[in-house]
């Protein structure tokens, strides 16, 4: 096997996972179902290249902590579907783009230059914070769920993102 090329039931499966995925967070996945699959190919091809999903759309630098904010589904995805009505990727399309009335377009880039990157720097609150004090508290960097334990859950139960895209929010 090529490492472009990867298993179609396995892009099936993860087709059909991502679908499930997205409907029980209340997303939608790109309704052209060639393009849709063609990016899920991505997918899959970088999950057994780097061991994690990154972006197909994105260059990847084979280290998990540089591309945390990469993995899909990207920290990024949340404002473009908000303001373009889809991701960076076109993966995840809004109501608005499903239902046609409003149309699909390139959009730029969010992602902040290497070294500028939340998850890089090593302050925990931003300037100014409080010290954190009793239970700590993580913020999802996917969706923004919090919670407050000694650790953050294996998987967000919201976006179902995993336990590496947590941040110590407090």
């Amino acid at each position: 096997m090529t490492d472009r090329s990867v298993p179609p039931a396995r892009v099936v499966a993860l087709l059909a996972q991502l679908a499930r995925d997205a409907e029980a967070a209340g997303y939608n996945l790109n309704p052209d179902a060639g393009f849709t699959r063609d990016l899920v190919q991505g997918l899959a091809v970088n999950e057994e290249r780097y061991g994690y999903r990154c972006c197909p759309c994105r260059l990847a630098q084979d280290d998990r902590q540089k591309d945390l904010d990469i993995i899909c589904p990207c920290d990024y995805r949340d404002p473009d579907l908000n303001e373009w009505g889809t991701c960076y990727c076109a993966l995840y399309v809004s109501d608005e783009v499903l239902a046609g009335a409003r149309d699909l377009t390139t959009i730029p880039e969010r992602r902040p230059p290497e070294g500028a990157r939340a998850h890089e720097r090593e302050t925990v609150g931003g300037e100014g914070a409080a010290p954190p004090r009793g239970v700590p508290v993580w913020r999802c960097r996917v969706c923004g769920y919090l919670c407050g334990r000694d650790e953050p859950p294996g998987v967000c139960p919201i976006c179902k993102a995993t336990k590496d895209r947590f941040e110590r929010f407090w």
